[in-house]
């Protein structure tokens, strides 16, 4: 039996997907300012966030929420961290271009137990708990067998903000794209993850990104049998927003063409 926090996880995914989809239908009446340069919201992604903190509040009144949009809910004490991304993959939301997803996740003392990422385009639910494997809507995932990097898919997300650091970021891009099959950037780095677990990427990395877009999708990889660590090779992936996965044979050599000590190379 699935925990409380995963079946709250789910059902919040799906009621936020639900809404995010009757306003996919109208996408010309949707109004969206940046948030930072280049960086969009709109009334989905807050009313996705209204609807999803609202059934955790309900279930787990005393936990602390760190969502991306206004409305984080910090409890001071609290053990358990809900980790909320209403829309991810926002650009692409507004363009029709059909790639985004809810995703949450849910941590004990620092340490994620429960994540949920719900992609309602695909009506696909990406699920797992510690220790209890990964599952895309109730079948077991796992990471594809590849074990050649030349032959393997990589997904990445380019930076976009003004001030990002391309710089270090091109170096890396070139390393990849000369040593695997194919290099792809979709725009929602929760689904790319959930992607990795089930096999259709064989690896993934990212810079600069926040705890909500990483923690759903992080488990999910390492409960379908993938390596992730972030880009100096530590567990820090939460707190520095860089992270690199894939499964065991890919890992080793996606990690050491994009790891931050790669850059000085």
């Amino acid at each position: 039996m699935p925990s409380a926090q995963l079946e709250v996880a789910i059902q919040a995914c799906r009621k936020a997907g639900n809404f995010i989809n009757r306003e996919s239908l109208d996408l010309s009446a949707i109004e969206a300012r940046e948030k930072a340069p280049f960086d969009f919201v709109s009334r989905v992604d807050t009313g996705a966030q209204e609807r999803i903190t609202s059934i955790i509040r309900q279930y787990f009144p005393k936990d602390s929420i760190v969502a991306e949009e206004s409305g984080t809910i910090v409890n001071p004490g609290a053990d358990g961290v809900w980790y909320v991304d209403p829309l991810d993959g926002t650009t692409n939301f507004l363009h029709g271009f059909p790639h985004y997803a809810v995703s949450i996740a849910y941590a004990l003392k620092g340490r994620v137990m429960a994540a949920a990422v719900y992609d309602p385009v695909k009506d696909e639910l990406f699920s797992a708990e510690r220790s209890r494997g990964a599952f895309l809507n109730n079948a077991r995932i796992r990471v594809s067998g590849r074990t050649d990097m030349s032959k393997a898919l990589i997904g990445t997300g380019f930076p976009f903000r003004r001030n990002d650091d391309y710089e270090t970021f091109l170096p890396k891009l070139e390393r990849v794209a000369r040593s695997c099959a194919g290099l792809r950037r979709a725009g929602s780095a929760a689904l790319d993850l959930c992607y990795v677990a089930c096999g259709r990427l064989d690896g993934y990395w990212e810079a600069n990104l926040k705890s909500w877009d990483l923690a759903a999708g992080s488990l999910i990889v390492l409960e379908a049998g993938g390596l992730v660590t972030d880009l100096s090779a530590g567990e820090n992936y939460l707190e520095t927003g860089g992270i690199c996965v894939g499964t065991p044979k890919i890992f080793a050599p996606l990690l050491m063409k994009v790891t931050d000590a790669s850059s000085a190379k």
